[in-house]
């Protein structure tokens, strides 16, 4: 089956096909360094992550970049008012934000430019359209002319014949009701303080959505394979980048474009007055484990609206659970021979978990092949046994699956035991020996409150940590 993804350029799957083969590059919208980011925000990266990663497994070599905007708006208002400069002010926002990506496990791009070390090449856009007659001066800043793009909108179904002819917007985010030309080169004005930069355009800085352009042509190329963000960057952004990158260098800009949907908070509309806006640091002060965030934000299709539940957290972590205890399972597993069972069940997980997401990255056909592989090998397990080479095959499909879900290999806090716990154990196991059951009890209840669950087997005592 080829691999295919919902193009939102042409409103339609396409097979993917690389401009290079075997190898991929890849655009991933990144943060605005002007606060800490939300889960929103998350679902987008995560969703990226998942496809770099599933790339990644079918064979391809992937170079991504994930810029940082820390110049707009947003950034010069709060550093202004918190009277700090503007590397102050963005500084620890990019590092919670790298904390997060590696909490979240989300794979590092290869590169992540920032918007104020790539001036330069903003400027050196900007100059081609000026030349070509795309953009124009009005006083100190610098607009792109929609009209003269005869695209323009394409991406997002706008129609350019109800925007307003000559009107300019130096906002950086607008609506469909105000959109027209956009500012490339923002001339400097008090409400800038002390962020502007001297080049051969004036004095001043650049607009948002020029950022993108020129960072992801600098590290991919003219044209590279494909572009992703959320829904709400559809329109002005993407079309934005489009018709200024496309105008500079009369090239296609991406082949591709995936958008992943918005996410929802106990179904309703994530924001402040709700009361039901998260930071990944809210969600894990309350004691949700990452790698159940990771599992809700991941679980469902990206281009379908996910609705972030508790219950949801606590549903992936029991999925979790029987992952991480199925590992352990498979490596003490018994000797015997399934007499070619394990394979035949390695082989339809192996081509259900493909199918699934290759076509568009359905997760949820993807996510069921890895379930019931778990279900068909342990059938396996109660019925014969495997012998060691079965029980490597099983654990390198797992490590297979992992590489694209990042979950699926218990994380090590889930192994952890400290010596106390250790001596617990023993004198619970020589309780039972002397059969004093009272104490075995309430030493398994004790180890219980400290959240290491026993189980007792045929081959002696297991345990495993609980993850609240």
């Amino acid at each position: 089956m080829a691999l295919e993804f919902y193009n939102t350029y042409s409103k339609k799957k396409e097979e993917f096909k690389p401009i290079k083969e075997g190898e991929v590059y890849l655009y991933t919208c990144g943060p605005t360094v002007y606060d800490f980011a939300h889960i929103g925000n998350f679902r987008a990266y995560i969703f990226e992550d998942l496809l770099k990663r599933y790339l990644i497994y079918r064979g391809y070599k992937v170079l991504q970049v994930m810029n940082l905007t820390d110049v707009d708006d947003k950034t010069i208002k709060g550093s202004i008012a918190r009277k700090i400069s503007l590397d102050e002010y963005t500084a620890p926002y990019k590092e919670a934000f790298f904390e997060d990506v590696d909490t979240l496990k989300i794979s590092r791009a290869d590169y992540y430019p920032e918007a104020t070390a790539h001036v330069p090449e903003m400027v050196d856009m900007i100059q081609k359209l000026l030349e070509k007659g795309y953009a124009y001066r009005q006083g100190d800043s610098i607009y792109y002319r929609i009209s003269k793009f005869p695209n323009y909108g394409q991406l997002s179904g706008m129609d350019v014949s109800q925007l307003k002819a000559g009107a300019r917007v130096d906002s950086e985010e607008y609506d469909k009701e105000t959109a027209a030309d956009f500012a490339l080169w923002k001339g400097w004005d008090d409400d800038d303080g002390d962020v502007y930069w001297e080049t051969e355009l004036g004095k001043g800085r650049p607009g948002w959505h020029i950022e993108c352009s020129a960072m992801s042509m600098k590290y991919l190329g003219e044209t590279f394979d494909i572009h992703c963000g959320g829904v709400d960057n559809i329109f002005p952004h993407h079309d934005n980048e489009i018709a200024q990158s496309e105008a500079a260098t009369g090239k296609r800009f991406a082949n591709y474009w995936l958008h992943n949907a918005h996410l929802m908070v106990e179904g309703r509309k994530m924001a402040k007055s709700f009361n039901n806006f998260y930071t990944l640091k809210d969600l894990l002060n309350k004691g949700m484990h990452p790698l159940a965030i990771r599992y809700v934000l991941l679980a469902t299709h990206y281009r379908q609206q996910l609705n972030f539940t508790f219950d949801g957290i606590n549903a992936a972590l029991a999925s979790l659970q029987r992952l991480w205890d199925f590992y352990e399972t498979v490596q003490s597993a018994k000797e015997g021979d399934s007499g070619g069972k394990i394979k035949g069940a390695v082989d339809k997980a192996k081509r259900a978990f493909t199918a699934g997401l290759d076509d568009d990255l359905n997760i949820s056909p993807a996510l069921a092949s890895v379930f019931d592989f778990v279900k068909d090998v342990n059938r396996v397990l109660n019925e014969t046994g495997i012998s060691h080479e079965e029980k490597q095959m099983v654990m390198d499909t797992l490590e297979g699956f992992d590489t694209v879900l990042a979950f699926v290999k218990p994380p090590d806090e889930a192994r952890i035991i400290d010596e106390d716990i250790e001596k617990l154990i023993e004198q619970r196991n020589a309780a039972r020996k002397n059969k004093d059951y009272a104490e075995s009890d309430r030493i398994r209840d004790l180890l219980l409150e400290k959240g290491i669950i026993l189980e007792d087997t045929r081959d002696g005592t297991k345990w495993k940590r609980k993850v609240e």
